[in-house]
């Protein structure tokens, strides 16, 4: 019988969002001593825990049939001219999401893309951050380093740097400043443009449909309260991204309705005060645990 082969980082933040995600579609693996496989015993899948760095090689050579990748760890390859040209995303994922960006030192000359003309630029991602440079017209010396890229102008290594950004503490720790984003990445799934077992794509259709079902479900939320009749359009325009609500009568009463709706958009507590501004009363908002549209 054929089994999905899926690559998954084996440490870090994808490690951990991956495993989650695929925990929430339902699947269920034996961990034994081998920690480089791990065995779906409800599902045929198999789940590979290697590098990040390995995963686009792993499903290009056709060793892996998916893979769960950072999607700047995807473009560098594709950049490189390495065999992550060879590969698609299949669906984005919607976790590990961060931005490459451009910094530089938040008290010197450098405030734009055009200021990096004739400098050097630390980073980990030297294709991508060609690239995009190349695209612009800038010629700049690449400074390839492998990690705590962030030092790299307060050493006199380069003048600015090209590096991964989640919340932008480690940049301000080190007096820098960031003036341009790069690209946009997020955990991202993966499979090769050709060449692919039609059983296995079987097989990922359903694992994708899960997928989707668990992301959608993330910021989903289901709302009930009840509305008063004559406030009902207003009530009803308040909801965030819902399809048409439910209404029902509540017994003894002809003036309020019941209303239930999901709403797919978030939640704020300043939608709750409109609400309840406009006469809603007995609101409750629900979290959605599975979802297919």
């Amino acid at each position: 019988m054929t089994r999905l082969r899926l690559a998954v980082q084996s440490k870090g933040r994808l490690a951990e969002g991956g495993m989650d995600l695929l925990k929430k579609c339902g699947l269920q693996f034996a961990y034994g001593r081998d920690r480089l496989h791990q065995r779906a015993e409800n599902m045929p899948v198999d789940m590979m825990l290697v590098r990040d760095d390995d995963i686009p090689n792993f499903v290009a050579s056709g060793a892996c049939d998916y893979g769960i990748v950072g999607e700047n760890v995807l473009v560098e390859e594709q950049f490189a001219g390495r065999r992550g040209k060879e590969l698609e995303i299949a669906l984005r994922l919607g976790f590990a999401k961060c931005t490459l960006k451009l910094a530089a030192p938040k008290d010197g000359p450098i405030k734009s893309v055009a200021d990096l003309e004739g400098k050097a630029i630390a980073t980990s991602y030297p294709a991508l951050t060609k690239a995009y440079l190349e695209e612009r017209g800038i010629s700049a010396e690449i400074v390839e380093m492998n990690g705590s890229v962030e030092v790299a102008p307060r050493l006199n290594i380069a003048e600015a740097i090209c590096d991964l950004v989640s919340s932008g503490a480690t940049l301000e720790a080190n007096g820098l400043a960031a003036f341009e984003t790069v690209l946009r990445s997020e955990a991202v799934l993966v499979r090769r443009k050709t060449g692919r077992e039609p059983e296995a794509d079987a097989i990922a259709e359903i694992l994708m449909r899960r997928s989707e079902g668990v992301i959608n479900s993330a910021q989903t939320k289901y709302i009930m309260l009840n509305a008063p009749v004559d406030r009902l359009e207003a009530i009803k325009s308040l909801l965030p991204g819902s399809d048409a609500p439910t209404i029902a009568q509540i017994v003894g009463r002809d003036d309020v309705v019941a209303l239930h709706a999901v709403c797919r958009e978030r939640v704020f507590w300043e939608t709750l005060e409109a609400l309840e501004a406009e006469g809603a009363r007995a609101i409750l908002v629900l979290p959605i645990e599975k979802m297919l549209a």
